[in-house]
């Protein structure tokens, strides 16, 4: 019996995944409703809150299953190039991708805001990691004496570069990079660091 009953809660969560996965994909996270989320997984409103703890919760189930294909599509992008300058461009350019054809999806990793007080849970923080690591290991390559605190660090100053660059321009911000010259200005910036970090190896 209690096994029956394990099976149909994950049954329910999985239909409310994908009830507010489509939902953030229609009309952006922040017009997320969960009267709107259970009408669409069929189940009361209440059967939200037997699945997850709140709404925030069912937000990083979400987000978190939208990292898992990111980190899909560039590990196969990924797959034929052994160059550690190429590979750092080629993320820069699969997370531009990436980016465009899941806009909302992409949007919501970042809008979901939390109380002061509330933490994301550490299963979630950890998902987001696997960017970091995918930096990190041609970094690694193109420097293999910096120091790992440091190439974290570096790793973290590229995405948080990249990410922004790309944040900014889709906006529409007055700063941003026209569509026209976006994957190609990105090309150059990521070119410029990796020869940085080879020049630092030859100092």
């Amino acid at each position: 019996m209690a096994g029956k009953r394990e099976l149909k809660r994950e049954d329910l969560k999985a239909r409310l995944i994908e009830a507010a996965r489509n939902r953030i994909i229609a009309d952006g996270l922040g017009n997320l409703r969960a009267r709107d989320v259970t009408q669409d997984a069929g189940c009361a409103l209440g059967g939200l809150y037997t699945a997850f703890r709140d709404l925030d919760e069912l937000v990083w189930h979400v987000n978190s299953s939208t990292l898992l294909m990111l980190e899909h599509q560039l590990t196969e992008m990924l797959a034929e190039e052994n160059d550690p300058a190429a590979q750092l461009r080629i993320l820069a350019r699969g997370y531009l991708k990436f980016a465009l054809e899941n806009r909302n999806l992409w949007a919501a990793l970042f809008d979901h805001k939390l109380p002061d007080d509330v933490m994301p849970p550490d299963w979630h923080l950890e998902r987001h990691m696997f960017l970091i690591q995918f930096i990190a290991r041609p970094l690694t390559r193109l420097n293999p004496d910096m120091p790992d605190e440091d190439r974290q660090i570096r790793a973290l100053t590229l995405f948080s570069a990249v990410h922004g660059i790309i944040s900014i321009s889709l906006e529409g911000r007055f700063v941003g990079i026209p569509a026209t010259r976006l994957e190609s200005e990105l090309d150059d910036f990521v070119a410029l660091l990796a020869a940085g970090a080879r020049a630092d190896v030859r100092r």
